[in-house]
Formats: C-alpha cells, sequence, structure tokens
C-alpha cells in the first residue's frame, strides 16, 4: 500500500531536481495498486523551489533547532497578543538574530548537498523563516520538512488581535502651545521637567526604531516576493529549455527520415522508368 503522506515526507527530503521523477514513479505505483485517491494526491504535489528545498533541510538537519523556532514565535505572538512592549523588543532583536543565524545554517547545508544557495535565494529562506514565527499552521508544516511552497510574506504580526483590555490607549489630541514662562536668574532646573523629556524624547526614538524596523520588513518581504517569482520564472525557463531540446532532437530526426525517405523515393522512380524501358 502507498501512504501518500509517507511519499510527501521522503520526496520534499530529495533535491529539487530529484522530485519530479520521484513523484511521478510513486503516483504511477499508487495508480497500479489501483489507490486512486493516493495517486491523485501525490500527483499533486508541487516541486519545491530552491529556497523551500533549504528551509525543509534546515528542519530536518535539526529537530531542536526548529522547536527552537517555533517557541520564539509562540513568545512573539504572545508578546503581540498582549502588547508586552519589553517582551517584543527582547523577542525581536532574538528574531532578527535567530533567523540571520538559521538562513546561513541553510546555506551550509544545502552546500554540504551541492546546491550553492545564492544570496537572493538566502534571503528567501529567511521570509520563510519569518513566516514559520507569525505562521503557526505553516510552522508545523516547516517543522516536519515538507513545505511544497513558501508560505505568504509576514510583515510583522497584525493577524495577532490583542487581548481584551490590553488595546493601546488612544492619542490625545495635540494641545496648542503655552507661552513658558520665563525661568528666573539663577533657579534651579525642575528636575521633573527634565525627566519628563528624556522619557518622552526615548518613547519617541522606541516609535521611530519600531517604524524603521517595520519598513524593513516590508521591504525585505517585497524582496523576497520577487527574488521567488524570479525562482519561479528561471524554473519555467529551465523546462522551456528542455522542451526547446527535445523538439530540436525530434526536428533533426524527423529531418533526417525525410531525406531518407526522398533518396528512396528518387531509387525507386529510377528502378521504375528501367523496368518500363525493359
Amino acid at each position: 500500500m502507498v501512504d501518500a503522506d509517507a511519499v510527501a515526507a521522503e520526496l520534499y527530503g530529495l533535491r529539487p531536481e530529484e522530485f519530479t521523477a520521484a513523484r511521478d514513479a510513486h503516483a504511477a505505483a499508487a495508480r497500479k495498486a489501483g489507490q486512486r485517491a493516493e495517486a491523485k494526491r501525490i500527483a499533486a504535489l508541487r516541486r519545491p523551489t530552491l529556497a523551500v528545498w533549504a528551509a525543509n533541510r534546515l528542519a530536518r538537519a535539526d529537530a531542536d533547532q526548529a522547536q527552537h523556532l517555533l517557541e520564539l514565535g509562540r513568545g512573539l505572538r504572545e508578546a503581540h497578543r498582549t502588547l508586552s512592549g519589553e517582551d517584543l523588543r527582547k523577542l525581536s532583536h532574538q528574531q532578527h538574530v535567530v533567523v540571520a543565524a538559521m538562513a546561513g545554517e541553510a546555506r551550509r547545508l544545502a552546500g554540504e548537498e551541492g546546491q550553492d544557495l545564492s544570496a537572493g535565494v538566502q534571503r528567501e529562506v529567511e521570509q520563510i523563516l519569518r513566516s514559520v514565527l507569525a505562521d503557526p499552521e505553516a510552522a508545523n508544516t516547516w517543522a516536519r520538512g515538507v513545505l511544497e511552497q513558501a508560505p505568504p510574506p509576514a510583515v510583522g504580526f497584525a493577524e495577532v488581535a490583542p487581548a481584551p483590555g490590553t488595546a493601546p490607549r488612544p492619542q490625545q489630541p495635540e494641545r496648542e502651545p503655552q507661552p513658558q514662562p520665563e525661568p528666573e536668574p539663577d533657579a534651579e532646573p525642575d528636575d521633573t521637567q527634565e525627566a519628563g523629556r528624556t522619557s518622552r524624547e526615548a518613547e519617541l526614538a522606541e516609535e521611530a526604531l519600531a517604524l524603521a524596523e517595520t519598513e524593513r520588513e516590508r521591504a525585505r518581504a517585497g524582496l523576497g516576493a520577487l527574488d521567488e517569482r524570479i525562482a519561479r520564472l528561471e524554473e519555467r525557463l529551465d523546462g522551456a529549455r528542455g522542451e526547446r531540446e527535445r523538439l530540436a532532437a525530434a526536428a533533426e530526426a524527423a529531418e533526417r527520415g525525410h531525406q531518407e525517405a526522398v533518396r528512396e523515393a528518387k531509387r525507386a522512380r529510377t528502378a521504375a522508368r528501367k523496368a518500363r524501358r525493359r
């Protein structure tokens, strides 16, 4: 009996160039065994891009490391849900460090398999890992090493709704600036006002940092999506080149057959003329 889940686990462990032939062989075996539903499921499995394969390879190589990323994702989603600024800052920093390190490890593992990941493909792997952090379903699929395609690019955790009672406070309308009295000569500075200004400047800096990180993630997401599109187009181009080579070989064989037919017809006509003269 053919088990489609077991076949998928096997196929997504293969290098991309080995995938299609192995998938078709398994689908044919399932059809031969009379398992039409399993054969259909197997035939529908998509060949992974190089980045998706590298991400799967990473998850398969170190289950503990994969679980660490999943735990980080759960922590980030919980921090967004509860709007915990302190946790968000710590976990966001940890996210950048872990994702970059794991993408580098994916590149190393791919090199061991004879696959050289370009900088663009490595960025795709980083984007896949960020999507895994934000999407629990994608996280579970990736942890098993059976991603079929890159999850939709994730920009932040917009889909995580805040817990009841943790909604951010509405902004107060800006007040008209009021003239401040001139300080008296030799007056001591107001420590409370100074602390307030310092605290506000820190808040503005944090807001600017958060905005910059969001813009950076958005730009990386767009770049990752574009790189993935280029990879798909390159894959289609490779397929078209292979088809062209096949058709060129067929055309060459047809041309040889035509020339041989012309020579055979010419010999037949010559023999017919000789027969008539006789």
